[in-house]
């Protein structure tokens, strides 16, 4: 996670481009990637942990509706999630992160491992979902901030 981390803080450094993530599931581990790298005062901007649904509605403005129609796992709560911050935080590249680390609270139609990442520059915003195997908290945390690092490096170039 370290030699990617130092690769997006790297290239958003020589672009000159300034990151923001709201985080859930993954509770800050995305925002410690980062700046735990010399330089990364540079780029990074803005971290929210908003892990509880009372956080996504106050803080990051995600329409309670829409969380209850589908949920603080869905595609429309990571939309909504990474739209508002970009307003928010009027950084270049934005982040969310929502999901189910486990090892309970799965459901047959959100089970453990269930994640949205989703990620804004400019007009251009994507949403993914990942379902990772594992059934360790730890490691869908770990496994989630890799792929949003990914995400960014893809974004960013």
């Amino acid at each position: 996670m370290k030699k990617l981390s130092q690769k997006v803080v790297k290239l958003l450094c020589k672009k000159k481009l300034k990151i923001s993530f709201a985080e859930s599931c993954t509770g800050g581990l995305l925002s410690s990637s980062i700046t735990s790298i010399s330089g990364s005062s540079k780029v990074f901007t803005l971290g929210l942990v908003t892990y509880s649904n009372h956080a996504k509605i106050n803080i990051l403005q995600v329409p309670k509706k829409i969380i209850v129609k589908h949920g603080a796992v869905s595609y429309e709560t990571c939309l909504s999630m990474v739209k508002n911050l970009n307003r928010i935080s009027k950084a270049n590249i934005s982040v969310s992160i929502t999901g189910l680390a486990g090892p309970k609270g799965g459901t047959k139609q959100k089970p453990v491992g269930l994640v949205y990442i989703g990620i804004k520059k400019v007009n251009k915003t994507l949403v993914k979902k990942f379902l990772f195997k594992s059934k360790k908290r730890n490691s869908i945390q770990k496994s989630t901030v890799n792929k949003a690092l990914n995400l960014v490096l893809s974004f960013a170039k």
